[in-house]
């Protein structure tokens, strides 16, 4: 399982990073709500672990920001506020769950598993959508005007990194490091994915998502826009 933890108390961070490193957990960290953000919207994660208090954007705004850019990540929200408003509004703003501080490590660990359970178990209704794209997470499959082609890993990855930011653009380092992590290989491949994914979803069709943005990445555009 791979996390994302959210926390500006660093004795806080360090329990819960050297409880689940232990456990074979894979985590990135972020110590304030922009980076977090930042974070979330370039990465994947299994979850995220967000608190509420924030410096530079709080977790309340970090959670409906990222629900509005289309990141269905599940999140558990921490916080020292206990109160019945405080727990609705963590909701009210698109939380999975929350859980009051002190807590229980063990006890996270369990919400944090009941989370991702619960999302592999909606696997089958998840798409995303970009106009007259629309795909399914669960089958790998585009649909665009009648049509359905199936991606194959790599087309699907880039395919997800860039519905996920559309329209902004997605560099050419996010994508490498989705694909390939640590082990990038050389730039023609990429060049050939993204040449075989245009060539499959746009090419049949007047109006071409995919541009090249030079020197920078890749994004999708929306039609009637240049």
């Amino acid at each position: 399982m791979k996390l994302l933890l959210v926390e500006d108390h660093k004795d806080i961070a360090g329990v819960i990073f050297d409880y689940f490193e232990i456990k074979g957990y894979v985590l990135d960290y972020a110590n304030n709500g922009l980076q977090g953000y930042e974070l979330a919207r370039s990465e994947h994660y299994d979850v995220i672990i967000l608190d509420v208090m924030l410096p530079k954007m709080d977790g309340l705004t970090v959670c409906k920001s990222l629900r509005d850019d289309g990141i269905d990540t599940p999140i558990l929200m921490l916080t020292a506020r206990d109160t019945k408003d405080d727990i609705l509004s963590g909701f009210a703003h698109l939380a999975d769950d929350y859980l009051v501080k002190p807590f229980d490590l063990e006890i996270l660990d369990s919400r944090l598993q009941a989370l991702v359970r619960r999302r592999k178990g909606g696997v089958a209704n998840r798409t995303m959508t970009f106009g007259n794209l629309v795909l399914d997470m669960s089958t790998r499959v585009l649909k665009r005007e009648g049509g359905r082609y199936s991606l194959n890993p790599s087309q699907y990855t880039i395919l997800r990194c860039l519905m996920q930011k559309a329209p902004d653009v997605v560099s050419k380092d996010e994508i490498c490091d989705a694909l390939w992590g640590d082990e990038e290989p050389d730039g023609k491949v990429l060049r050939s994915h993204i040449y075989q994914l245009r060539s499959l979803i746009d090419r049949p069709f007047e109006h071409a998502y995919l541009k090249t943005v030079s020197k920078v990445g890749y994004r999708l555009i929306a039609e009637g826009e240049e």
